[in-house]
């Protein structure tokens, strides 16, 4: 069983106990919608849809790639302002950026490395995530296409330069990733935004109108 998997389980037993529910609300989801995509993602991740053969053979796995990328639309879609959608989005290239080029960096030969790059690349990603998506909305949505641009980045850079290979958009160590990367996230706006708040003051009595504009620049809505 493959850490992401391992994930998606835990994530659907924290949700079915109410244990995730103060995040899910600020994301705008359900505990049925979200157990909806856990699940999906769990049985998604055994199916690969092929989209070309030639030059580079192409596919998408559902679990790790379509599943995602119709969750990050209804997120953006509900998201509570413009700014949000934009921080979100420009936080998602800036992380497949730190991920392409930490591919890049990495030594291209199996066994060099002492730890798997998985979980370096789903680190740097959620990172990068919650620090340019501020909200933990915004930094779930970057944390999960974050992975998929970094996978589409290089997929492109196959077919330009005329490389022969396979791309499993989503799938084998990228489904591990893209969970990862989408949970470090919010758990880096949850640990580290609640310790900044707490540091900041951010805790001291406010108005309803105060609380009202604190919440939207947050882009976390409603408590």
């Amino acid at each position: 069983m493959t850490v992401g998997t391992v994930l998606l389980v835990i994530l659907a037993i924290a949700i079915y106990f109410g244990l995730t529910e103060r995040v899910l609300d600020r994301m705008r989801l359900s505990d049925r919608a979200a157990l909806a995509f856990v699940a999906a993602m769990l049985l998604g991740g055994l199916i690969d849809i092929p989209i070309a053969a030639r030059p580079v053979e192409v596919s998408i796995n559902v679990g790790g790639g379509l599943v995602p990328l119709v969750l990050v639309g209804y997120l953006l879609y509900s998201a509570d302002t413009g700014a949000e959608r934009i921080r979100a989005i420009v936080a998602a290239v800036v992380a497949a950026g730190a991920v392409y080029g930490l591919a890049k960096l990495l030594p291209a030969e199996p066994g060099r490395l002492l730890f798997d790059p998985t979980y370096l690349f789903a680190g740097a990603a959620g990172l990068v995530a919650y620090l340019f998506g501020r909200s933990r909305r915004a930094a779930f949505i970057a944390g999960l296409l974050s992975i998929i641009l970094a996978d589409v980045i290089q997929l492109t850079e196959l077919i330009m330069g005329g490389i022969p290979g396979r791309t499993d958009i989503g799938g084998a160590g990228i489904f591990d990733s893209v969970i990862l990367s989408g949970v470090l996230a919010v758990a880096f706006a949850e640990i580290l935004g609640e310790t900044r708040e707490r540091l900041q003051g951010g805790h001291k009595p406010r108005s309803a109108s105060q609380e009202s504009t604190h919440r939207s620049e947050r882009g976390d809505g409603d408590e």
